[in-house]
């Protein structure tokens, strides 16, 4: 199973069970009727900055992380040196 059936296998019934919940044809428990009249409807949105700061937070541990890897900087520039030597073996000027 690929992530991307995996995830909809998921969200799906997740967006349906969330439809029927807002518009009060399933019963929500635990939470009086008030409530959820004011967390279902901004539910969403919350996901979406919630998702936003995960994958900003994500980048910036990236960034944070990126000098700690000397061996991957060390292979891309081997890396490059191979193209550049290629490139000219085929004639094209690199400098």
């Amino acid at each position: 199973m690929s992530k991307g059936t995996r995830f909809l296998t998921l969200a799906i019934p997740a967006v349906l069970l969330y439809i029927l919940a807002l518009f009060r044809i399933l019963p929500v428990p635990l939470f009086s009727e008030e409530m959820t009249n004011q967390i279902l409807p901004v539910l969403p949105f919350w996901l979406l900055v919630t998702f936003g700061s995960y994958s900003l937070s994500s980048l910036g541990m990236g960034l944070v992380k990126f000098h700690d890897c000397p061996e991957a900087y060390e292979s891309l520039l081997s890396e490059i040196s191979q193209a550049r030597d290629e490139l000219r073996n085929h004639g094209v000027a690199v400098d």
